[in-house]
């Protein structure tokens, strides 16, 4: 038996994760805790929660192992800036007292930031390391139903790797083939989310929901993707990609482009953050993800050329594009996909505790036929009725609980159906960037008016940006273009076409608003601008009280889905805690807030209509 402990950290997306005999106990972002969204400090608050969550102490733990090699990383960098050299020197003088003083002891801020939890031994502590894609890799493959897969991981870069295939088999896995810095599909990916005006490393999301308002036929459209395959990616049959670096500053510089020369190639200036969005935006948005899915769909080309297997494992933060991966699915390269839930450096953690688990310990590893060994992805803290009693004293928050779970599934299912918004927060909270309904904000995907009025009054974030559903798996072929489960809300499917409504021939020509506004689907809050959606396929086994309420719903109104975004507002993580719900209730214009059996009216509260006291700073994300 094997108790291994996994940490990512210092970069963005920190974690934790603890591993058990090969069972996954518990696993959980930093931000959640410290409230500090994509935070790259040492994990304490994740770490302590594993722990707990576990019962053990760090002297048990037989590992903790870092999800990446901190010292090849130095070597890149030093090579890097010696291959540019004299560029990039503004840069190295930057980056290189950093390293120095804090990331080429990396082995002290770890001890270090262990002591910050418990005292343990220092000398007994086995410190392992693991190569950042083989954290991705492990973080697919185990959990995985298959005894055998191909693995394709993608990413901005690791130490040298930034796209690696693989193959697994039992407990092995073994690598085939890697592309190598400075040529990246996320940082090509990266260094359009800068040019369109989004944050790296958090607003890639936007550029994919933004994709769609984009022309397909338009010729700018077409002469967009001809510029960026002839003078800045070079794509290789293999899915490999060879970058012109005299369009690119991420190598050795402190900003992602050098922003004259795409100026040049597109006809108009970076846009600035907050800057209104026109339609050559869209239109470069749309090219960019469809040259992305053209290097998507032949590395999965490869990897199948390369294993010749039935089954495939996707990890690395470009394997949350699902779109890109939901035309894979359509393609049926593979005829099973099992994608990392956290697949971004979050879950590098949880893989790096499950690389030790079986290459190290080599545990035995058992598969199952249907689901995965992820549980759902609900992997985090779960809160008592203590807690949540407490926390209903100290804002004198007036609720009613329910000593029967199907009296208020009832209720709220016919909120819901009366045009009502719920904060619906039960059970364990979700690892990954997805709120899969435990941590969520609901609503019916039938109301004409929804996808504003979250956007607007709940969410405060862009119109633009669409919302996923959530449907009773057995349900969801009434509704989608969708032959598989998608657990994890990491795929996107067309809208049935029986649901849709007919477009006016100049759809492709309207302005932004307009094109969104449009009524285009019975389901219009979760209809996407192409007719598609993210979908969340909902399973008893693994969310037995969710499905509860999709069943619910779907007797009172015969629709089994539900508009389901994740718990929070703009800028902030996913809600933790009962008090992260509350305090994220009653500075937004939800009506309801369901906090495990306990039922809130947001007209019942005391000084619920001051707005003033209850407004947050909403930090552009």
């Amino acid at each position: 038996m094997s108790v291994v402990l996994g940490i990512s950290a210092f970069y963005h997306d920190s974690a934790a994760a603890l591993v058990v005999d090969g069972k996954i106990v518990a696993a959980a972002q930093e931000e959640r805790f410290t409230r500090i969204k994509h935070t790259a400090d040492f994990p304490v608050h994740a770490i302590t929660y594993c722990l707990e969550e576990g019962g053990y102490s760090i002297d048990e733990l037989d590992a903790v192992v870092f999800y990446d090699k901190p010292l090849l990383k130095f070597e890149r960098l030093l090579e890097t800036y010696y291959a540019f050299a004299p560029k990039g020197l503004t840069s190295f003088l930057k980056a290189i007292p950093v390293w120095l003083r804090d990331k080429m002891f990396l082995k002290k801020l770890i001890y270090d930031g262990l002591l910050e939890i418990e005292k343990y031994d220092k000398k007994a502590l086995k410190l392992l390391f693991t190569e950042h894609h083989l954290s991705h890799a492990a973080s697919a493959f185990y959990p995985s139903p298959f005894e055998n897969a191909a693995i394709l991981t993608i990413d901005g870069v690791g130490e040298w790797a930034t796209a690696a295939i693989g193959t697994g088999s039992g407990r092995e896995i073994t690598f085939l083939k890697e592309l190598r810095f400075p040529h990246s599909v996320g940082l090509l990916y990266s260094a359009f989310t800068y040019y369109l005006g989004f944050k790296v490393n958090s607003g890639e999301y936007k550029l994919m929901g933004l994709a769609p308002y984009g022309n397909p036929h338009a010729d700018q459209t077409g002469m967009f993707i001809k510029q960026i395959k002839t003078h800045l990616v070079d794509i290789k049959d293999d899915g490999s990609v060879w970058m012109d670096q005299d369009y690119f500053l991420y190598a050795t510089g402190l900003r992602m482009i050098k922003e004259k020369k795409w100026e040049h190639l597109f006809g108009f200036p970076r846009r600035e953050d907050g800057e209104k969005l026109e339609q050559h935006h869209c239109n470069l948005a749309f090219a960019i993800q469809h040259v992305t899915e053209e290097i998507f769909l032949k590395m999965a080309r490869e990897a199948k050329r390369l294993t010749n297997s039935e089954n495939l494992c996707l990890a690395g933060g470009v394997a949350l594009n699902c779109v890109a991966n939901g035309l894979l699915q359509r393609e049926k390269i593979f005829k099973r996909i099992f994608i990392q839930p956290a697949a971004g450096d979050a879950g590098g953690a949880l893989g790096a505790a499950l690389a030790a688990t079986y290459i190290n310990f080599e545990e035995e590893r058992q598969t199952t036929s249907s689901m995965d060994r992820m549980a759902g992805s609900y992997l985090g803290p779960v809160y008592s009725r203590k807690e949540i009693m407490l926390m209903c004293r100290s804002e004198k928050a007036v609720h009613k609980e329910f000593s029967h779970v199907e009296a208020l599934v009832d209720i709220v299912a016919k909120e819901l159906a009366a045009g009502k918004v719920v904060g619906w927060f039960h059970g364990r909270m979700e690892f990954g960037p997805r709120s899969l309904g435990n941590r969520s904000i609901l609503a019916d995907a039938r109301n004409t008016e929804m996808q504003k009025k979250l956007n607007l009054k709940i969410k405060y974030r862009e119109s633009f940006r669409p919302f996923a559903p959530s449907v009773l798996a057995a349900d969801v072929s009434q509704y989608f273009d969708l032959d598989s489960n998608s657990p994890y809300m990491l795929l996107t499917a067309p809208v049935k076409k029986e649901l849709r409504k007919e477009m006016p021939e100049n759809y492709q020509q309207l302005a932004i608003q307009e094109k969104l506004y449009q009524s285009r689907s019975e389901l219009q809050a979760i209809t996407h601008v192409d007719f598609s959606a993210r979908i969340q396929t909902v399973h008893e086994e693994t969310n037995p009280l969710f499905s509860k309420l999709l069943e619910a719903f779907k007797q009172q109104t015969g629709t089994s889905l539900l508009v389901n975004t994740s718990f929070n507002v703009r800028g902030e993580p996913i809600v933790c805690s009962p008090k992260d719900a509350w305090n994220c209730f009653m500075s937004t214009e939800m009506d309801l807030l369901v906090i495990e059996n306990f039922l809130f009216y947001k007209e019942d509260q005391p000084d619920y209509s001051n707005r003033e006291k209850w407004k947050g700073d909403f930090i552009p994300d």
